[in-house]
């Protein structure tokens, strides 16, 4: 995890995550948490998946792991990922569409390739990110919403279409049930397409999918695969060159620490130890008709963050 040097006004960090390869040709670009920021609003974890093609065949086997204090949401460009959990909820997820699990106090789930995909092989592209819930809803009863893109609300005017996964923005309002101020956008911006980041959120950043973006009236710009921090209060017009696919996440900060330890996030490291114990102990409600599941590693320990 690096960081890129900027001058450009209104940014206060631009960030490279690594990628880690998976094997099969399958990779993952993690941009939170970072040694240089951990979260942005309530955003814990940012993922993109892919992009990757899958030969007949082969597919996404990522077997039942627990989580706890979050909420993660998964969106896809690409593909088809099947989600089950423990709550009983069995529902493949197309790009468009939202799944938004709640953690609360305890859930598990697996995310694979479903069979008919799986058969045939193809694509796989997308975005998971974890919201870290408030403490007062932390140990909420765990549950599972899916949105189907009909249900996303969008606009789309002089080359920029921006869909509105969860939140609130640009006087839109998302369906999604969320649990604090939080804002999460997909834009996708044609050729020379403009698009003006407001400050309706605390703090925010915009992840480059694809593609290229300058600043308007700044020299300099970011390109795929880069998590651009900006500071409170700032507000910046982006301009794409070739067209360009980023996604805006932001919201209000906690007034809490928030501790994370593998797919656990509480701001209590007392609440995360119970959970590896119960995790340890098979105590958590198993996904039906799954008997695999994920050890729970030694590595890395629970960090106190800043």
């Amino acid at each position: 995890m690096t960081l890129r040097s900027t001058d450009i006004s209104g940014v206060d960090l631009v960030i490279l995550p690594p990628v880690r390869d998976l094997g099969d040709g399958f990779s993952v670009r993690r941009a939170l948490p970072s040694a240089h920021r951990r979260m942005v609003g309530p955003f814990i974890f940012f993922d993109q998946m892919g992009p990757a093609v899958f030969s007949d065949g082969d597919g996404l086997d990522v077997r039942p792991h627990p989580h706890i204090g979050l909420a993660t949401v998964t969106y896809l460009l690409e593909g088809e990922i099947f989600h089950r959990d423990s709550v009983g909820s069995i529902q493949p997820i197309r790009p468009g569409e939202v799944n938004w699990m709640t953690a609360g106090s305890g859930i598990v789930h697996s995310e694979r390739t479903g069979p008919d995909a799986r058969a045939n092989g193809g694509p796989l592209f997308g975005l998971q990110t974890w919201v870290a819930l408030p403490t007062a809803h932390e140990e909420t009863a765990p549950a599972f919403a899916h949105h189907k893109a009909a249900e996303i609300p969008f606009t789309e005017a002089d080359g920029v279409r921006l869909t509105l996964i969860a939140g609130t923005l640009d006087g839109l309002r998302s369906p999604v049930r969320t649990f604090s101020d939080m804002v999460y956008a997909d834009i996708i911006l044609a050729d020379e397409a403009r698009y003006q980041v407001r400050p309706e959120h605390v703090e925010r950043a915009v992840y480059v999918v694809e593609g290229n973006v300058e600043v308007a009236g700044q020299a300099g710009g970011f390109t795929t695969g880069e998590l651009v921090i900006l500071k409170p209060e700032a507000e910046i017009v982006l301009k794409a060159k070739g067209g360009a696919r980023i996604m805006l996440v932001g919201g209000e900060p906690f007034p809490e620490k928030r501790h994370i330890y593998w797919n656990f996030v509480s701001s209590s490291l007392e609440r995360i130890e119970q959970a590896k114990r119960d995790w340890r102990d098979r105590n958590f409600p198993p996904v039906p008709e799954e008997d695999e599941f994920i050890p729970l590693p030694e590595e890395p320990k629970p960090v106190r963050y800043p």
